[in-house]
């Protein structure tokens, strides 16, 4: 069994980072900093995550969505997913999406063979096109199916495997915790927990006691995920469940520099929203071509706006644009003077 910490008590930014810079073994693996890039599609690709990395204060990256069937024969250097930096893949896990066993282990075959920290199976994802396929949290329907998965995968790789999954498709008490359970029993190594239903589009907050029901059900690391805004946020969950750690998506979409704020005491400029955009535009220019630059681009302005007081307004300027030239002169013409700015973002635009 690994040991877990004690539960945070205090109140405090320091106490915060102190919990999140202690130690952890996750399959026998060591990791030195409980703060995770949650796996985003869309918005988790390489160059969002060498913008992270330039702030640094993560213990782990998670890639986007790949496709457990394309991952083996994939190719790095035509792939818009499944691509990474050589340096970053000591501390980045992939995390794949599948209905089968032998695919989800031939793709987990490959993460490993190419360096990867390990590997996340995706049982959270409740867009209709990943579950009409029988992928992602359409697998919570068949938990017998799901620990196959889990155990086949185990069974194909020697790195950490983690399980990324909700509360299910409806609240029915004891379900997640049985899943986690399930999970443990099949060799999963850590499990990173949303607590929302699966048809439950972040209409409603997120259920933070469950993350607590699933911790003390099982002996592996459990991260908590879902509504993590503020340092005040994280310590509360990590106070009210005892989770090993937080895994963060949104908001570091909106804050890349989040990270390094909750462990190391980063305090953001006022510069840094007209960096972070110049340097979000630049890493894009330099892992993909001008058109589907400006759509990530575009995918990333959002939430980034939401920082801001008139952020729909500043959105509409900012993505008026058709390329990535034209997406710096309005970064330069937008953020080089910085717009009023929200201590919580404006969640109208967090998609």
């Amino acid at each position: 069994m690994l040991p877990k910490a004690l539960p945070m008590k205090h109140t405090d930014p320091a106490a915060l980072a102190r919990f999140l810079n202690t130690g952890l073994v996750i399959g026998g693996k060591n990791i030195s900093n409980r703060l995770f890039l949650a796996p985003m599609a869309g918005l988790g690709h390489i160059a969002f995550r060498q913008l992270v990395s330039r702030f640094g204060g993560f213990g782990l990256l998670f890639t986007g969505m790949c496709s457990a069937r394309a991952v083996p024969h994939e190719n790095p250097s035509v792939s818009h997913v499944f691509t990474w930096r050589k340096e970053e893949l000591p501390h980045t896990v992939c995390q794949i999406f599948g209905a089968g066993e032998e695919d989800m282990a031939g793709a987990a075959r490959r993460i490993e063979s190419e360096g990867f920290f390990g590997v996340d199976l995706n049982f959270g994802c409740s867009v209709a096109a990943i579950c009409k396929k029988g992928c992602g949290a359409a697998l919570l329907k068949e938990p017998e199916l799901a620990g196959r998965i889990v155990a086949s995968v185990k069974k194909a790789v020697a790195c950490p495997v983690f399980v990324k999954f909700r509360t299910g498709w409806d609240n029915h008490p004891g379900f997640p915790e049985d899943m986690a359970r399930r999970f443990e029993d099949a060799g999963a190594d850590a499990l990173v927990f949303h607590p929302r239903v699966a048809p439950d589009r972040r209409n409603r907050p997120p259920r933070w006691e469950i993350i607590g029901q699933v911790e003390k059900a099982v002996s592996i690391p459990v991260f908590g995920n879902g509504n993590l805004f503020t340092e005040k946020d994280g310590m509360q969950m990590v106070n009210r469940t005892g989770c090993q750690g937080l895994s963060i998506g949104r908001m570091a979409v909106a804050r890349p520099w989040i990270f390094a704020q909750w462990t190391r005491g980063f305090k953001p400029g006022e510069d840094v929203y007209h960096f972070t955009a110049t340097s979000m535009a630049e890493l894009l220019r330099e892992h993909y071509n001008d058109r589907f630059a400006v759509k990530m681009f575009k995918k990333f302005a959002p939430y980034f706006c939401a920082n801001f007081k008139f952020a729909h307004s500043i959105l509409k300027q900012l993505i008026r644009a058709e390329t990535m030239d034209q997406i710096q002169d309005n970064i330069d013409g937008l953020l080089q003077c910085p717009p009023e700015t929200l201590a919580r973002p404006n969640m109208n635009l967090f998609l």
